[in-house]
């Protein structure tokens, strides 16, 4: 959490509940500092937990981000300096990194400042990264990785650069920190500088079949590196794939189709982002893109997951049969993936104050289309002798990519009259009918004509 972090959640609420007010200005910038509670795993401790899976031996540990820039939209004035713990620490007290972000900008920091106001959770981890040697003794430099995940879905990483020595009389007089065995401040914090950062606004996406998607992976580097290579990977059940590789100084890239990677804006930017185009069932995995400076590398993992709704059918959508005969209703569900989908069936009449759910329907096995798509059909039989008519029988689908089931009908009709029924009543009809004709004939030949009643009158 930032310091003033409650006094801030506080003030964004009164903000809300308050009048409504003219637009805003152009918010200012403010450097603030940031303190998020981590895990630190020692080389030791990653040891232990590839050899036991267990993660009971990470330290507590504080990473403070110092001189942020955020923009202020006039509730940061209760935010206050981080102040450390002011104690000379012990082996067994949490370890904090104090990082100075003079060199490269960290991306995402209000996301990472409003984290407690916006119900998020941040998920941070510092291991040791690689030592290089600086001559004999304690002082050396020293490298650190934070990795930070947003339950947002935001990925960060940072390559911290340790404390340095600058003569043999800093390194006799240095205090070393009790765990880490590096120069740390009076404070008992240990000063780092964030020398590399890359980051990932999703590490996990969904998309259509036939579509386009953006992954996104960016990084900054101070001014004394510079990036060497950029890779794009996908692995997915076991098996990897090179799709777009990269090397500075080389004629171009190596590419693979669809894929397109802007190396301009890589070079300009750092915009690393891999465009994927025409998305199929066999894109879907997980990507990895790998960023590299002659001294560290970092990775940002987005998983790639390809997601059709199901199209919905109901064959016949109008019933109507005759008595002792059974008819079979057939839910068609087809185009979808991936492969779970859930079917079932109701009936409501008239009568009914809600629909009743209905048990004996069964499944075909799932089929797959040359697309990778997925296809079943769901069968319900009904019978004159049980079914009440007029009534509405409800096919309902359920699937990962439906915010709600579909549901398509078909409805049962009230049956025709037949048989013997059916021919009393035509009979009767045809009776009526010619009757009917035959008075009108008989009255219109009982009529004097016209010449008739002229000779009469003669």
């Amino acid at each position: 959490m930032a310091g003033g972090g409650l006094v801030l959640c506080g003030a964004l609420l009164a903000l809300a509940a308050g009048p409504a007010k003219a637009p805003a200005p152009v918010p200012r910038f403010r450097r603030v500092d940031i303190a998020l509670s981590c895990s630190y795993v020692g080389e030791d401790v990653r040891g232990l937990l590839r050899a036991f899976g267990s993660s009971s031996s990470e330290h507590p540990a504080t990473l403070v981000l110092r001189g942020i820039s955020v923009r202020d939209d006039g509730n940061l004035d209760d935010l206050t300096e981080y102040k450390g713990p002011q104690e000379n620490p012990d082996s067994s007290s949490p370890i904090v990194f104090e990082a100075s972000a003079q060199l490269v900008s960290i991306p995402h920091a209000e996301s990472l400042l409003h984290a407690d106001c916006d119900g998020e959770e941040v998920n941070c981890e510092i291991s040791p990264y690689s030592s290089q040697q600086a001559g004999e003794g304690p002082c050396r430099t020293s490298w650190f990785m934070a990795t930070l995940q947003l339950s947002s879905r935001i990925s960060i990483t940072l390559v911290l650069r340790g404390p340095q020595c600058g003569s043999q009389e800093e390194e006799h007089d240095a205090t070393l920190h009790p765990k880490l065995r590096i120069p740390m401040r009076k404070e008992g914090t240990v000063l780092t500088t964030v020398e590399f950062q890359s980051s990932s606004r999703n590490t996990s996406l969904r998309t259509h079949l036939g579509g386009s998607v953006t992954l996104d992976c960016r990084f900054a580097l101070a001014p004394s590196s510079s990036l060497s290579s950029l890779e794009w990977r996908r692995q997915h059940q076991g098996s990897g794939r090179s799709l777009f590789q990269y090397q500075v100084g080389s004629t171009g890239p190596t590419v693979q189709p669809k894929v397109h990677v802007d190396v301009a804006g890589l070079l300009r930017s750092g915009d690393a982002s891999l465009s994927l185009q025409g998305v199929s069932v066999g894109d879907e995995g997980m990507y990895i893109c790998l960023v590299s400076t002659p001294l560290h590398q970092a990775q940002h993992i987005i998983q790639l997951h390809v997601a059709e709704p199901p199209r919905v059918h109901v064959i016949p959508s109008v019933v109507s049969f005759e008595r002792d005969v059974k008819t079979t209703l057939m839910c068609n569900i087809a185009g979808y993936y991936p492969l779970d989908v859930s079917v079932s069936w109701t009936q409501k009449t008239p009568e009914d104050d809600m629909e009743i759910p209905l048990s004996n329907a069964h499944l075909s096995s799932h089929r797959q289309s040359q697309d990778g798509t997925y296809s079943i059909t769901s069968y319900l039989s009904i019978s004159s002798d049980t079914a009440r008519a007029p009534a509405t029988y409800n096919c309902h689908v359920s699937h990962v990519t439906l915010a709600e089931p579909i549901s398509v009908s078909a409805h049962l009709k009230v049956p025709e009259q037949t048989g013997s029924e059916g021919l009393v009543g035509s009979f009767i009809a045809t009776v009526l009918f010619i009757t009917v004709l035959f008075v009108v004939l008989r009255r219109r030949a009982a009529k004097p004509k016209p010449e008739q009643l002229l000779r009469a009158s003669e």
